[in-house]
């Protein structure tokens, strides 16, 4: 379908729904379609945004000041029912973000619109995206509807299936978005930015979210390392770093501009390389002067941090660090990564204390429902982090197509995790054991808080 507007073109980002058992905003934002809407209107094209777990829409009550989390806060929460094959799961399923009706609303206040991206996060989360994307269909009848992101790329056969999307794309998008944007409307402009150049890119349209209690980071795309449970690698092949200057430029103007506080880095390698990447960056960021919170909801890498280092993350105003240990069965841990040994683990521990972090700022991942894995090692981790004097993170393990450990997850699961993405839910510890019990997991989180 051609658009009306042959000069430019209106084109709608929408943030969908998740339908979980549990969410809670961790300073997430749908940067990459953010990303792409600020390439389209840079080049000349209307861009609209409607985020449907919009904390601060205008019809939800009043919430609590989100400076009090760093930023961070509940969604909207409506009981919905399970999907098939979860009804035996002893805990409530909700849709997690604003009314329905809500949406209607703002669909309908949009002027003609020429095409709607809609971005996607977990694999799981696929029912909100089809709710989403439904009621986009039904209130712009005849608006072509692309959907991107990473349920899309892992599992785009079954997104081309069961999504109601006219496209589904796989991938990176910003190699494609300016050529498929001409193919659907029509509209063409000439490209003036290197897809392979990240300095090239104009900043994200997080102006465009209604209230921005923190911002998203991103120096770098890709990670070195090849884990068997992590799908880095397929999402970006390649390795791309932006130049440190345009990193802090692009923050002091969302603290400037915006009164942004709380920045989160997504990068998956943020430390890799750490003397021609993190320390200028971390060098610039302190010259700039901003009384700023940084905060780290992905891993970083363990062995990166020296002392040197974990000064300077003092000083640039790190708040919340995230390791990733993943496990302490480090003589068994050969066949799932091979970023971190004991020593390094305690060392960089030391370096971070020595620093001047507390150790409720410092929190280690803990993998928990891996296949054949059994309760006592996680308790053992559990123990071996608090020893060193720092929080024990417990993340639940989500089998991801396409990773190494994917078949492993297959044979060990109680579900057919090929069958449907729903099933690889790490609320409902797809891969369980009979030793994994739902009263063994809570004693373990338990233990973690203690």
């Amino acid at each position: 379908m051609k658009g009306t507007h042959q000069n430019s073109a209106h084109i709608l980002l929408v943030n969908p729904w998740i339908h979980d058992f549990a969410a809670y905003d961790f300073w997430a934002k749908p940067l990459g379609l953010l990303i792409l809407g600020g390439i389209l209107r840079d080049h000349g094209a209307r861009v609209s945004y409607l985020d449907c777990l919009d904390r601060f829409h205008p019809s939800a009550p009043e919430s609590s000041s989100p400076s009090a989390r760093c930023g961070r806060g509940p969604y909207r929460k409506t009981p919905i029912a399970k999907p098939p094959g979860l009804a035996d799961i002893p805990r409530t399923y909700s849709r997690y973000g604003i009314d329905p009706d809500w949406f209607v609303r703002d669909l309908e206040a949009l002027p003609p619109v020429d095409l709607v991206l809609v971005t996607s996060l977990m694999t799981y989360w696929y029912p909100g995206v089809r709710e989403t994307i439904a009621l986009v269909k039904s209130n712009l009848p005849g608006v072509p509807v692309v959907l991107g992101g990473i349920y899309a790329t892992l599992c785009s056969e079954h997104a081309r299936q069961t999504s109601g999307a006219d496209r589904v794309v796989t991938g990176p998008g910003e190699t494609a978005i300016l050529s498929l944007v001409a193919e659907i409307t029509g509209w063409s402009p000439a490209p003036h930015f290197d897809p392979n150049d990240l300095d090239s890119f104009p900043r994200p349209v997080l102006d465009l979210e209604r209230r921005l209690v923190h911002a998203p980071v991103l120096t770098s795309l890709g990670c070195p390392f090849r884990c068997a449970y992590c799908a880095s690698h397929r999402l970006q092949p390649r390795m791309k770093r932006r130049s440190p200057a345009s990193v802090v430029k692009e923050m002091v103007y969302w603290h400037t501009n915006h009164g942004v506080r709380d920045f989160a880095f997504y990068d998956d390698a943020l430390l890799v390389d750490a003397d021609r990447h993190a320390i200028p960056l971390l060098e610039k960021i302190i010259a700039a002067g901003m009384h700023i919170r940084l905060h780290t909801p992905n891993a970083l890498h363990i062995r990166e941090i020296t002392e040197p280092l974990a000064r300077l993350m003092f000083r640039a105003g790190f708040h919340t660090i995230r390791l990733g240990l993943e496990t302490t069965a480090f003589d068994r841990r050969g066949s799932m990564d091979k970023k971190v040994t004991e020593a390094e683990f305690m060392r960089a521990v030391k370096h971070l204390q020595s620093a001047g972090f507390r150790a409720d700022q410092v929190g280690a991942y803990l993998l928990a429902g891996l296949p054949g894995q059994r309760a006592a090692g996680v308790e053992e981790s559990i123990a071996v982090v608090k020893r060193a004097g720092v929080t024990p993170v417990i993340a639940h393990y989500t089998p991801i197509p396409h990773t190494p450990m994917w078949a492993d997850a297959v044979a060990a699961s109680r579900y057919d995790l090929e069958a449907d993405p729903i099933f690889t839910n790490n609320a409902i510890f797809p891969c369980q054991s009979e030793i994994f019990s739902w009263e063994v997991l809570t004693c373990l989180k338990n233990l973690a808080r203690l």
